[in-house]
């Protein structure tokens, strides 16, 4: 822990504050602040940048104002919403969330109350606690490591992100004031996305950068020290089957750890295709995506599929009834592409 920056919280404390209520972004779920509203962005913001939130939180507090609404939607409705954010689960867990908070009688305020719900980590139920209900609870995520890591120019090197995380948990907390929790995250959050970004940070015109060692270094791009990530490369080949107007799709089992109940194109095995004998046809597209740790490419080819033959996950969907299925959001934009070029 920062001897320094301990010394001199106080007055880091008050400029940060100070640069956070004369710049923080307008953001929907600052204006007219709630609980609910606090809960959906912070699932939603999960390894999601907020321009991409944006246009879903929007459509979602339209659709399903309240915890009572979110808790009476059917799932399908739910994940329809979510569909092209990424990581389904966000989506079931707080599908959940919102049905045991509404079945709750004494409804939970502080962050140890919050990690019982579905979905809150440490993270989710600091900033949720603090934010609506002033929980002095620090928030450590990405952005707060990589604050840190700068101000104290730290130079461990992590194992990750998360280790980083709860290594630095310490310092966090004892910068967090205790009279103004929730506006300190935020504005933590705000600096790291706007101002202390990962690459070419605005150093002269950051609002502490006086407390700063990694920017007196000269070199503040150098925190945090990350080990390199270890990318697997996977090739995945998908079949495009049509007949008679009707694409051939799989979907997940409702039990799958990732994607349950959600659409995308078939492997040929998922087609009921025999893989060692299949010939695939015409190379549509090829795709790249990045999930974990993982760099995939996949490569969709048309394919000649038999309704008889098809497994039990695999359904024939109308190609004009597409729009009303989720899938995936890759998925959604592949198809997409490819039946738009085909109209050409």
């Amino acid at each position: 822990m920062s001897k320094a920056l301990i010394k001199k919280r106080t007055d880091f404390q008050r400029a940060l504050l100070a640069w956070y209520q004369a710049h923080a972004r307008v953001l929907p779920w600052r204006e007219a602040p709630s609980l609910y509203k606090t809960v959906v962005s912070e699932f939603m913001l999960q390894q999601t940048q907020v321009k991409t939130v944006l246009p879903y939180f929007a459509r979602w507090l339209v659709a399903l104002p309240d915890f009572a609404a979110l808790a009476a939607a059917p799932e399908e409705r739910v994940l329809k919403l979510w569909e092209g954010l990424g990581y389904y689960s966000r989506a079931r867990n707080l599908h959940k969330l919102a049905r045991e908070w509404v079945a709750l009688s004494t409804k939970p305020c502080t962050p140890a109350e919050w990690r019982e719900l579905p979905g809150v980590g440490p993270y989710t139920a600091a900033a949720i606690t603090s934010i609506s209900f002033e929980a002095p609870a620090a928030c450590v995520d990405g952005n707060v490591v990589r604050i840190l890591a700068r101000l104290t120019a730290d130079a461990t090197e992590f194992r990750d992100s998360a280790s980083a995380a709860k290594l630095l948990a310490p310092l966090a907390a004892a910068v967090l004031p205790r009279d103004a929790p929730g506006d300190f995250n935020q504005a933590m959050m705000e600096l790291g996305a706007t101002v202390c970004v990962r690459r070419n940070p605005l150093c002269r015109t950051c609002p502490v950068r006086e407390f700063c060692a990694g920017a007196r270094s000269g070199t503040p791009e150098r925190f945090p020290r990350l080990a390199a990530k270890t990318m697997e490369r996977r090739a995945v080949t998908r079949v495009w089957c049509e007949i008679r107007g009707a694409l051939l799709l799989h979907r997940a089992a409702a039990g799958a750890r990732r994607f349950a109940n959600i659409h995308e194109l078939p492997t040929p095995a998922q087609a009921g295709l025999d893989t060692a004998a299949a010939t695939l046809g015409q190379l549509l597209a090829k795709k790249r995506r990045s999930i974990t740790r993982f760099q995939i490419i996949e490569s969709i080819h048309i394919a000649t599929a038999r309704r008889k033959r098809i497994p039990r996950d695999g359904v024939w969907i109308p190609i004009p009834d597409l729009d009303a299925i989720t899938l995936s959001g890759p998925h959604r934009r592949w198809i997409n592409e490819i039946l738009a070029a085909r109209q050409r």
